[in-house]
């Protein structure tokens, strides 16, 4: 069974969104970044008893272009994605496209914190955009 890596939550403001989160989690966020070739900064909480599951994401655009930005425009702020843990992503990809499912990537980029990521669209997992992420 793979673990959720993180919840993706797209915010307008990440400064105030990282104040709300840090007061209701009682902790600041274990990191921030700025992902140039995805076009957002993110600051990730971690969870407190697993360095690699359980973490939730804020995610803000850069620039009018973003994803993020997008999304919001269209959907507002709120739950962009679910990420999950996966031991090799490009073995993922094949099995999922081999079954049908739509791809949004076909092939892995690097997302934050370096990390070898794809995006499983969202009509294809029951209305969820799925991030697989390798461990």
């Amino acid at each position: 069974m793979s673990d959720i890596s993180h919840i993706g939550i797209a915010v307008e403001d990440l400064e105030k969104a990282i104040e709300t989160w840090s007061l209701l989690l009682g902790c600041p966020p274990a990191h921030t970044e700025e992902v140039t070739a995805q076009k957002v900064k993110v600051a990730m909480f971690a969870a407190k008893d697993d360095p690699d599951s359980g973490h939730i994401e804020l995610l803000a655009g850069i620039d009018d272009n973003s994803p993020i930005t997008k999304f919001i425009a269209k959907r507002g702020q709120g739950l962009h994605h679910l990420a999950i843990l996966v031991d090799d992503v490009e073995k993922k990809l094949t099995e999922m496209k081999a079954k049908g499912y739509r791809l949004i990537d076909e092939t892995p980029k690097i997302g934050a914190g370096g990390k070898k990521i794809a995006f499983v669209h969202p009509a294809s997992t029951g209305g969820v955009l799925l991030e697989l992420q390798e461990r």
